[in-house]
């Protein structure tokens, strides 16, 4: 079910106070029975129209505008690099700003966990690429659930063993999963060793007749934030070199290789400089942070200015 979604009701949820866009439904409230605990609350939900200066305070306002340009401008700059985006939802955990980005031209949407995969798909969103690997039984089944509904959902995998569980999982629904493999760039948060283990585990998952090999991902979130662009440059193209061998061995391999899916807000303009990279998952650029500002822009520049503050908190 979608919902129905105009810039209207767009600047009618971002005049919130203690709550933004509600939808039909939410743990099973109603939206009206959602309104009157918002209200309860001591919160309040502004109609279109009313002035920044009558809203009730604390108020998160979203720059709609602000919002929009930084859309189109990652778009934009992405897209003449030969690469695209694939936006991550952990940041806004929105549908309709999710809506906007697929609208303006993202391959995808990525989510980091499979709650955030279920309610992105009840309004409407797809396709969906979890970037971590769901390891307990209840949640591969809710993953593996959400398969048999969303055609378009991806499921990152890092070991031979989840490998596995992620298959009979699937077997016994009757569905074919597609899965990425999840490489280490070396930070040791997530993913398989690169080379050769990777290899290994992208083959077993082509084997595996309830799976269907998409490619890896590889996200260096340690590089986001290295403050100076060359620095910032150095640091990503030798931490995913690795991984673009992989990669490369992947299709030396015969295997799928379709998607190769990585980077982020800090590193746009510099990740497509990676031999094989399809897209980039990048997420803070919708709103924005103050800390980026800090780590400098292209061009030698001290202040990274990219992509305007349009989340603010007015108090």
């Amino acid at each position: 079910m979608t919902m129905p979604f105009s810039r209207r009701s767009f600047l009618q949820a971002a005049g919130a106070g203690a709550a933004v866009w509600v939808p039909s439904s939410v743990k099973g409230y109603t939206a009206t029975e959602l309104t009157r605990r918002v209200e309860e609350s001591g919160a309040a939900i502004s109609e279109l129209g009313v002035s920044m200066w009558d809203l009730d305070t604390p108020a998160l306002i979203v720059d709609l505008d602000l919002l929009e340009a930084n859309i189109s401008m990652m778009q934009r700059t992405v897209g003449r690099n030969g690469i695209a985006t694939r936006p991550h939802a952990k940041t806004h955990k929105t549908p309709e700003i999710a809506r906007i980005q697929l609208e303006t031209g993202s391959v995808g949407i990525c989510v980091a966990k499979v709650s955030e995969a279920h309610a992105l798909f009840r309004h409407g969103i797809e396709p969906l690429l979890m970037t971590t690997s769901n390891v307990t039984p209840a949640k591969i089944s809710r993953a593996m659930h959400l398969r048999k509904w969303c055609d378009q959902f991806i499921q990152a995998t890092d070991t031979p063993e989840n490998a596995r569980l992620l298959a009979e999982a699937a077997e016994s629904l009757g569905v074919v999963a597609d899965v990425v493999v999840d490489v280490d760039p070396g930070g040791h948060r997530t993913g398989i060793t690169s080379g050769q283990p990777a290899l290994e585990l992208a083959q077993l998952v082509d084997r595996l007749p309830s799976l269907r090999l998409r490619g890896m991902l590889c996200y260096d979130g340690g590089s986001q934030h290295v403050t100076g662009f060359k620095k910032r440059e150095t640091q990503t193209l030798e931490r995913l070199l690795p991984a673009a061998e992989t990669f490369e061995l992947f299709q030396r391999a015969g295997l799928n290789t379709e998607i190769f899916s990585g980077g982020g807000t800090g590193t746009y303009n510099i990740d497509h400089q990676t031999p094989g990279l399809t897209d980039v998952q990048v997420g803070s650029y919708v709103f924005m942070d103050a800390q980026y500002m800090g780590i400098g822009g292209a061009n030698n520049a001290e202040v990274y200015s990219d992509f305007k503050p349009s989340l603010t908190i007015l108090t």
